[in-house]
């Protein structure tokens, strides 16, 4: 057993070392979370690349018109980050490829926490409160990676759904 001062050398040392670290990155520029691709800071006070695929009781799709409740979410948090929503509509599959390949911000339909496309895509919490969901944890999908994009989205989403 290390002596009392030697435990409080180390502690302050430990303390000093994570400091210091942080400092480091901090000078870097870089924050935590973050997006390698830069997707919420291109967002805000941009455009919202969003893929709908139509659900029954969560996203309708009528000519060029999305709604639904997981519409009116996405228009939500793209107007709390003084962005505009361009919607592409297509089957779950293709936007899973837009996705991945960089084309779309962010994806809705009916998709629920059981999503087979978590190697492909990010994916949010399960959000059973939404409007639409029957109870069911509806999911929204993301690009891999873009960690502050999905922290600003979830965090949305619990103030507007709950967790």
């Amino acid at each position: 057993m290390r002596p009392p001062r030697a435990r409080a050398v180390t502690r302050t040392t430990a303390a000093a070392l994570t400091m210091l670290l942080a400092a480091g990155l901090t000078g870097c520029g870089l924050t935590i979370p973050t997006d390698p691709d830069g997707t919420l800071g291109r967002i805000t006070d941009g455009m919202l690349r969003a893929g709908a695929s139509p659900s029954a009781g969560l996203v309708t799709v009528e000519g060029d018109e999305v709604s639904g409740p997981l519409a009116d979410l996405v228009e939500g948090f793209a107007r709390e980050h003084g962005a505009e929503v361009t919607w592409i509509v297509d089957s779950e599959e293709d936007l899973v490829d837009d996705l991945a390949d960089g084309e779309l911000d962010l994806a809705v339909g009916g998709m629920t926490d059981a999503t087979p496309w978590t190697t492909l895509v990010s994916v949010t919490r399960g959000y059973p409160g939404i409007p639409g969901a029957d109870g069911a944890p509806v999911v929204m999908l993301l690009p891999l990676g873009e960690n502050a994009l999905q922290s600003a989205l979830e965090t949305y989403l619990d103030q507007e759904v709950g967790g």
